[in-house]
């Protein structure tokens, strides 16, 4: 399992597809696995369920995130949603991935569970998901990475290129500056994550991620 985490706009999905490209030209099948706690296949199924006129992501306006915010501020309703959210993580991690790994399958995930800690971490900071035994299992039993690259950019970079892509909902200066520092201390305490430069071209980037993988 090869995966890529970092700031938005850092590059991660172009990455991704040129090793898809690489893989598929090598004969080798490989898929693509995006998550993001509370957005996985199985929460996203969950939801579907409960919401009979789904939003398209373009049609989703600022009433809409107010009211979401105002559910959350139910302790009940905001526990339960990080439990299931958790809950679906660990399928996912640590069965589903697994799973395809055993049948030869390239297995490469935009974005692994540390992406996940910052988004509770700054989403939910009342609750401490970090320590709660479910987040704990979740670490033991997801399958660990073969590579984990961590790609960061400038705020202003970021933001840049969050315009250029029409990012429906871009995080702040104010988060983008945390979410940055999650990364930067992350890498500096993990001496087995790869840290790309986001800004430099496509092609040396691409290089780097291949010479690595190929170690």
């Amino acid at each position: 399992m090869i995966v890529f985490s970092g700031l938005d706009g850092a590059g991660k999905s172009t990455q991704i597809n040129l090793l898809t490209d690489t893989y598929t030209k090598a004969g080798k099948t490989s898929i693509i696995f995006w998550s993001r706690g509370g957005y996985s296949p199985g929460m996203m199924l969950l939801k579907s369920l409960f919401i009979k006129k789904k939003r398209k992501l373009e049609e989703c306006n600022d009433s809409a995130i107010i009211n979401r915010n105002k559910q959350f501020s139910n302790p009940l309703i905001r526990k339960t949603w990080l439990f299931l959210s958790i809950l679906d993580l660990i399928y996912f991690y640590g069965v589903y991935i697994r799973f395809k790994e055993l049948l030869g399958v390239k297995v490469i995930c935009d974005r692994y569970i540390f992406d996940t800690s910052i988004d509770f971490r700054l989403n939910f900071p009342q609750e401490n998901v970090d320590k709660w035994l479910i987040w704990k299992l979740l670490n033991i039993i997801a399958l660990k990475p073969r590579k984990h690259f961590v790609m960061t950019i400038s705020i202003e970079e970021s933001i840049k290129r969050s315009k250029l892509k029409n990012e429906p909902f871009p995080d702040s200066i104010d988060v983008l500056k945390k979410r940055l520092n999650q990364y930067i201390k992350f890498n500096s305490n993990n001496s087995s994550i790869v840290h790309v430069d986001g800004s430099k071209s496509i092609d040396s980037v691409n290089k780097i991620i291949l010479e690595e993988i190929n170690k």
